[in-house]
């Protein structure tokens, strides 16, 4: 018989850096009131939830402990991090047979509990991971989704806001596609608070749009290997993404993310999990929220499918 979730109860499988930088990032939300932190190496687990409980007094209240895969049956979220890291030189498409291996040994212990809640999967390649999460698990499609681009899309805002001047909250645009190589910024659909972005570019004194265009993108999509190379990983961005996504979870609140999500028919595609924009609420995905992108755009989004398309046809699933 499957536990009663307790909505503010979270997991978190993985206590490396992103897996650890989480749990700080959540005890600070005030979201929950209960973590387990459960990791191979158990005593990494208890140091960590040790080192982030001591700051309690400072915080919210929580019970914050490492525990095992029973622990996680009454969680309203278990956020998946563990995996190998991204060494500097290699893509997160290199990690993919590392990292499904480590899943294969997850994601079964999970699914053998008829578990209820939501897995939001954090680890790369993020969307071939999001698919074998839930094609292991069995679980429905809406309550297993990945962090997918929504870094990526702070990334491009930030870059955006600083390229103009203005506060990155007010910048809409979106990539789209893999948390990879073959991302895409969809500039068709890029706008400054309902001002096309062009206009607001000129009138910042910006004219050369395909030159600056071109740079933006490039930045974002190499901002992750620019960190590596300098501090050997990142964390910081990615655990305030994680506490984005179960904030929206948690609280209901139907923000539209561009989180990993499963597509089977939309946009052409079929049984491929891209990062596309999604209404985010309660029960995980809520609903997929389509978009109109341009020619070139639909041709660089077919690409980016058929790249991951490509890897995951030669998983033993």
């Amino acid at each position: 018989m499957a536990a009663i979730i307790n909505p503010r109860k979270v997991a978190i499988v993985g206590c490396g850096f992103v897996g650890s930088a989480s749990a700080f990032a959540l005890m600070q939300s005030g979201l929950f009131s209960e973590m387990v932190l459960i990791d191979v190496d158990h005593d990494r687990a208890e140091g960590e939830a040790l080192d982030i409980a001591h700051g309690m007094a400072f915080g919210s209240p929580m019970n914050i402990y490492a525990g095992d895969y029973s622990d996680i049956d009454d969680a309203a979220i278990t956020v998946i991090t563990a995996g190998a890291n991204q060494a500097p030189g290699e893509t997160r498409l290199d990690l993919v047979n590392k990292n499904v291996a480590i899943f294969k040994s997850i994601i079964p212990q999970i699914a053998e509990r008829d578990y209820q809640g939501i897995l939001l999967v954090v680890s790369n390649p993020v969307d071939i991971l999001t698919y074998v999460a839930l094609k292991l698990s069995g679980m429905p499609a809406n309550r297993v989704l990945g962090s997918g681009t929504t870094l990526d899309t702070a990334r491009f805002k930030y870059a955006l806001g600083e390229h103009l001047g203005v506060d990155p909250r007010n910048v809409h645009a979106r990539i789209i596609g893999e948390h990879g190589d073959s991302e895409i910024a969809a500039w068709s659909l890029a706008n400054i608070s309902g001002i096309p972005l062009n206009d607001f570019c000129e009138l910042r004194g910006h004219t050369d749009h395909q030159r600056n265009m071109d740079r933006i993108a490039e930045e974002v999509k190499n901002a992750a290997y620019e960190i590596i190379k300098k501090k050997r990983a990142t964390y910081y961005g990615i655990a305030m993404t994680v506490k984005r996504i179960c904030e929206a979870i948690t609280r209901d609140e139907k923000p539209i993310l561009p989180v990993s999500n499963y597509i089977d028919g939309e946009y052409g595609l079929h049984d491929i999990v891209l990062s596309m924009p999604a209404v985010v609420g309660a029960s995980g995905i809520e609903y997929q929220v389509p978009i109109k992108i341009n020619e070139t755009e639909t041709e660089q989004l077919k690409a980016s499918a058929a790249t991951l398309r490509s890897v995951i046809d030669k998983l033993d699933l």
